[in-house]
């Protein structure tokens, strides 16, 4: 059996290897597909694609976007097969990106008055892409000795109710799900434990309202799925006739416990890529919900 994976990250958001060493790293990891879904930017597409296509992996262009939430949890929109030149998901990344560049220093100051030595020209370095984001800093806190692992530094200084969090601006989920359908892609919401709903109802009521708005699929296999959530999600897919995906997200060292091609030790197997790739053949995919 031929297995993928189709959550990954690289450089051009919060990973540690650019998007050609990603693409190398899933061709040693035995894997006939992958998809990049960099955190609001294509910027790795481009490199993802070309460096597949010279080393015979099948890959699908993909982006990761933050959704508002009013909740405990977060909501976590994966947009597959893309168009990287679409007009629409360049103004949405410039958007979403400008709105990481305007917490990213209020981050920094609040580190500074809280007595870390830390700067903007550090973190900016230490990205070495287009987006900027916490992991960066987390790194940089870790390296220093301020927090003992990056899981610490965002407990202690980035996550919500950190000393130094700040958050950022996200689209409606109406938008991010209408961003992702006008650019060509398909909408699946990613490793939906995430959003820490208490009752199965709640979740479910989640789905309902998404699907209203155009959403096609549901990460079911995911890393911080187990196996029993893994056999609920398979089911509620299932149930409400929507495409299922997996991957493990992958970041390189900022989460040295995932592996590229495994989610929580379990493989995704080829068929869930082949069901993406014929949604998008058959140009069947749904229309974004407008006001």
């Amino acid at each position: 059996m031929k297995y993928v994976d189709l959550h990954s990250h690289s450089t051009a958001s919060d990973g540690t290897l650019a998007p050609a060493e990603v693409a190398k790293l899933a061709v040693r990891a035995g894997l006939s597909g992958w998809a990049l879904t960099d955190h609001d930017t294509i910027g790795g597409v481009a490199e993802a694609t070309e460096e597949s296509a010279r080393l015979g992996i099948d890959f699908l262009p993909g982006i990761e976007i933050s959704a508002e939430f009013p909740h405990t949890g977060t909501m976590h929109i994966l947009g597959y097969g893309v168009d990287p030149h679409s007009s629409t998901l360049h103004d949405l990344t410039r958007q979403l990106i400008e709105g990481r560049d305007n917490r990213n220093p209020k981050i920094v100051k609040k580190l500074q008055e809280l007595g870390v030595a830390i700067t903007m020209e550090e973190v900016e370095q230490e990205a070495g892409g287009d987006v900027v984001g916490r992991p960066h800093i987390a790194a940089i806190l870790h390296r220093k000795g301020y927090v003992s692992s990056i899981k610490d530094a965002f407990n202690k200084y980035l996550a919500p109710g950190g000393a130094a969090y700040f958050d950022k601006e996200r689209l409606s989920p109406r938008r991010a799900l209408e961003m992702i359908i006008d650019s060509g892609g398909i909408p699946v919401l990613a490793h939906p434990i995430q959003l820490r709903l208490e009752s199965d109802e709640k979740i479910e009521s989640i789905m309902r309202e998404l699907m209203d708005l155009g959403l096609a699929g549901l990460e079911f296999r995911h890393s911080d799925h187990t196996p029993d959530l893994v056999n609920k999600y398979t089911a509620l897919a299932d149930r409400f006739g929507l495409l299922k995906t997996g991957g493990s997200d992958f970041h390189g060292g900022n989460k040295k416990d995932i592996e590229l091609g495994y989610a929580r030790g379990q493989r995704v197997p080829r068929e869930f890529l082949d069901g993406l790739f014929e949604r998008l053949r058959s140009g069947n995919v749904v229309k974004a919900v407008r006001d």
